[in-house]
């Protein structure tokens, strides 16, 4: 379908504890249990090299014809992707994928659908060269860099050098870094308050762990750390028709008969605020999504209350949106 901290306190006497005091360590003895982890905090990256690459992330000269940033696709202030089925690159032409959010994807062990790229660094390469998003060259992009005498200044604070491909490349790559959306209710709820979650919430998850979700959507990112097939139990490109290379996943990757039809399983982390769903952006609506996953990767048909508290789960996974994060 479709992280850990552990707090050491000082020692009190039982007289000088509240009674929630007492029981807090059973709470985190048993979330410390969980296959979920909490989100921690961003990590430290010179902020010289992060204000840098949160410039050329909104940058649109980045594109052959200067109308298509990274945040074209990837909108900081709803849910780090474009709310679009599919994403439009230059002259409107259409993508082939649904794009992803960008927020915690430092987190994913592979990046892109196909788990093509291994580091965000790889990663920026894909949409700067691809025809049908930026359509571009790393020697045009540079050009351009180096004619404004902006750039000059801010690479020469941030590299003591010129603008080159690698360092843009880096720069984004930082600023990608800084995107995490830690104190998420559930996070809340794994590190020990128990006020976090509603009741619908913990009854969703535990409905989510029961059904077998959590055999994918596992580790800090609730997914992005591991490929499975989009239809273990059932043929879901067979039922939907009109099957494209794009469908092919890793396949086109490895080319691998064993890899058709398989993808990066996505975190689902915010996933209230990124829909459309799935790679092929098909699902228009979280419990849609939440059905189809349930029929075709777990053979099962969810009644309406387990889809509505799994809905309620997964909404307690959205954190506040990333400090800096504003455009």
């Amino acid at each position: 379908m479709l992280l850990l901290t552990v707090v050491a306190g000082g020692c009190a006497s039982p007289s000088n504890r509240s009674d929630n005091e007492s029981a807090r360590p059973k709470q985190r003895d048993a979330v410390d249990r969980e296959p979920l982890s909490p989100l921690g905090r961003q990590p430290r990256i010179d902020s010289t090299l992060v204000a840098l690459g949160r410039t050329l992330f909104r940058d649109k000269r980045l594109s052959s014809d200067d109308t298509i940033a990274c945040s074209s696709c990837h909108d900081l202030a709803n849910g780090g992707d474009d709310g679009q089925s599919l994403s439009r690159g230059v002259q409107g032409r259409m993508g082939q994928v649904n794009a992803p959010t960008v927020f915690n994807a430092a987190l994913n062990f592979a990046l892109f659908w196909d788990g093509r790229a291994k580091t965000l660094e790889e990663q920026i390469n894909g949409p700067v060269t691809n025809p049908l998003e930026m359509n571009s060259s790393w020697d045009d992009v540079v050009i351009k860099l180096r004619g404004d005498a902006s750039y000059v200044r801010l690479f020469r604070q941030a590299f003591e050098d010129a603008p080159t491909a690698q360092h843009v490349r880096e720069a984004i790559a930082a600023f990608e870094r800084t995107l995490l959306t830690p104190d998420s209710p559930f996070d809340r709820w794994l590190v020990g308050d128990s006020a976090a979650m509603t009741a619908d919430q913990k009854e969703g998850y535990e409905t989510f762990k029961s059904m077998g979700c959590i055999a994918c959507h596992q580790g800090v990112n609730v997914g992005g750390n591991m490929f499975q097939r989009f239809g273990v139990l059932g043929d879901y490109f067979k039922d939907r028709g009109n099957i494209s290379t794009a469908d092919y996943g890793r396949f086109n990757v490895t080319h691998n008969e064993a890899d058709r039809h398989v993808f990066r399983v996505p975190s689902l982390r915010n996933v209230e605020r990124t829909a459309p769903y799935f790679h092929d952006g098909s699902a228009q609506t979280l419990r849609q999504a939440i059905a189809v996953m349930a029929k075709y990767q777990l053979g099962r048909s969810l009644s309406d209350r387990q889809v509505e508290v799994i809905d309620a789960f997964l909404r307690s996974l959205s954190g506040p949106a990333p400090l800096g994060s504003v455009l």
